[in-house]
């Protein structure tokens, strides 16, 4: 599913009117004509699609972001999948305040990278690196990942952002990345670690133990890029459930 499929982020457009929009044939913006709705809407619905379209010829999908929903931010995916940064960090605990960021991994068409603290972890290469990026996937990132890298580097990250958990909770899939993985058979190809494991292995590292460190990044960067099959099951499910089962009903 497309921006260009919705209409809820039109002001006075709600699940039901988009729907309704859908099942009377007005699936994409191109098919819009004003018959399903009132005429202050209508006009509202036409200012939106003309400015949609000049902000997505830019690639720029801040502006739906913003608009829809946390749990509907999973429609801007497709149209920037390649542009798309899957993003994910390792702390000293869970306090911004007293904790340090250990590593951060970021994966984008195809490539993962890492950085690490004291090493090339930096403010300056965070703000480049997602400067980079059109859209923001992370797993718990709104409440923790994101606030955490802010704080901890001085930085304000403003790429549009989805946090998989929300619209995970939409299709049902409840509790931790690792358990949602598991079930929907998304393999890693090292043993389980935990948040703790993560602070453990940190600790072992500053003790000289360089293997330790590297488990660590193997886990993170195992954690960041299996973001990618997720997002794309989630799209795909919420596609059906969403659009697809509209079409359905008409």
């Amino acid at each position: 599913m497309r921006i260009e499929n919705s209409f809820i982020p039109v002001r006075g457009v709600g699940e039901t009117t988009e729907r309704r929009l859908w099942e009377n044939g007005v699936t994409h913006w191109d098919e819009f004509d004003g018959s399903v709705v009132g005429s202050t809407l209508a006009d509202r619905i036409e200012t939106f699609i003309d400015e949609g379209r000049t902000h997505l010829d830019r690639g720029n999908v801040s502006v739906f972001a913003e608009a829809l929903p946390a749990a509907s931010r999973w429609r801007c995916y497709e149209n920037v999948s390649d542009e798309t940064c899957f993003l994910d960090i390792e702390t000293t605990g869970l306090s911004a305040e007293t904790n340090d960021v250990t590593t951060v991994s970021l994966h984008q068409d195809g490539e993962t990278k890492t950085f690490v603290k004291e090493r090339d972890l930096t403010s300056h290469r965070l703000t480049r690196e997602l400067e980079e990026a059109a859209l923001l996937v992370t797993f718990n990132g709104q409440r923790f990942d994101v606030p955490f890298l802010e704080t901890c580097f001085d930085v304000t990250i403003d790429v549009p952002h989805v946090d998989l958990m929300y619209p995970c909770k939409k299709i049902g899939l409840d509790g931790g990345l690792k358990p949602i993985e598991q079930e929907l058979g998304i393999d890693r190809d090292m043993p389980d670690i935990s948040g703790r494991d993560a602070v453990r292995l940190w600790r072992e590292y500053e003790r000289g133990d360089d293997g330790a460190l590297e488990t660590l990044i193997e886990y993170n960067r195992a954690d960041t890029a299996n973001l990618e099959p997720l997002m794309e099951i989630v799209a795909d499910r919420l596609h059906e459930r969403v659009f697809e089962a509209a079409l359905a009903d008409e």
